[in-house]
């Protein structure tokens, strides 16, 4: 039998669950989800493309997947530190009432609540306690110290370089006909042409795929890796790149709303590539920088 090796792209069907309460969180059957009441309209379902070893998924799954047979279901038991992390006292914060009356917010246990650090993260968390004044509200992963059941099938190894690349485009860009798409690749270097599609998805979306594909063919082996139009095209305002006015198109945005809106995205996929090409991803558990950017918001408020 054929066996998964770090650096191979594949397909994969998997159903997550929390194996302290049976709860299914996360799964690639839209039946399941259905029946588990996670399903989401705008979701995509069926098995999904990774790279072994990239961080595409959980940190835990992901060294999980090496060397298992292709075709062949496993359940694999995660541990919280391989998962969403372990649960940490210094992400439970308190603040005063007068804080959220400020917002405009009365505060409830179990409340879900925002705050936006110094670098524009948005990090969530949940109202634990609302008493003497004080609320306490805690940061961790709502599934933070928790051991994880995934069943999982490797059902097929993507070869031909083309698929490979296209399979890392249907990761990205779910929403794109990845069929579409232009793809050339020779031994070391890589263009991706996303002219045919460029109607099918707005451009911060677009540009947001292309950082991150940067990182995942460059995961892949590509030193040499060329997006038509560039990220630095998607991002210029049309009335600079001498495009028609967006606002001429149907249900186009402002163009300075887009731009805006644009930017900021392309802000977020660049630390969001990072932290994926390192492994673990976002699903692993909060990065240790973030941790330090909870006490600083909290210390200035």
């Amino acid at each position: 039998m054929v066996k998964v090796e770090k650096g191979d792209v594949i397909r994969i069907r998997y159903t997550g669950r929390i194996k302290e309460t049976g709860e299914i969180f996360d799964t690639t059957d839209e039946e399941v989800a259905r029946e588990a009441g996670i399903y989401k309209e705008d979701g995509v379902y069926g098995p999904v493309p990774v790279a072994v070893g990239a961080g595409h998924v959980i940190k835990g799954l992901d060294e999980a997947l090496e060397g298992i047979e292709i075709g062949k279901r496993y359940e694999i038991e995660i541990p919280p530190e391989k998962g969403f992390g372990k649960r940490d006292r210094k992400l439970i914060k308190t603040f005063t009432l007068g804080q959220f009356r400020r917002s405009g917010l009365a505060p409830f246990p179990g409340m879900p609540v925002e705050i936006e650090t110094e670098r524009g993260r948005k990090l969530k968390g949940r109202v634990m306690t609302v008493s003497g004044g004080r609320v306490r509200v805690d940061f961790n992963h709502p599934y933070a110290g928790k051991h994880l059941i995934y069943e999982v099938e490797v059902v097929e190894k993507i070869e031909d370089p083309i698929e490979k690349v296209k399979a890392m485009v249907e990761l990205r860009l779910p929403k794109l006909d990845a069929d579409k798409v232009i793809i050339e690749v020779g031994e070391k270097d890589v263009v991706v042409d996303f002219t045919p599609v460029i109607d099918e998805t707005d451009r911060g979306t677009l540009a947001l795929g292309e950082m991150l594909l940067e990182s995942d063919l460059k995961f892949l082996g590509y030193e040499e890796v060329t997006f038509k139009p560039s990220v630095e095209e998607l991002l210029t305002p049309p009335e600079e790149s001498g495009e028609e006015n967006p606002e001429e198109r149907e249900g186009s945005e402002k163009p300075e709303e887009a731009a805006g809106e644009e930017k900021e995205e392309a802000g977020k996929a660049e630390e969001k590539a990072g932290s994926e090409s390192e492994g673990g991803g976002e699903e692993a558990g909060e990065p240790a920088e973030e941790k330090e950017e909870i006490e600083d918001q909290v210390e200035k408020e």
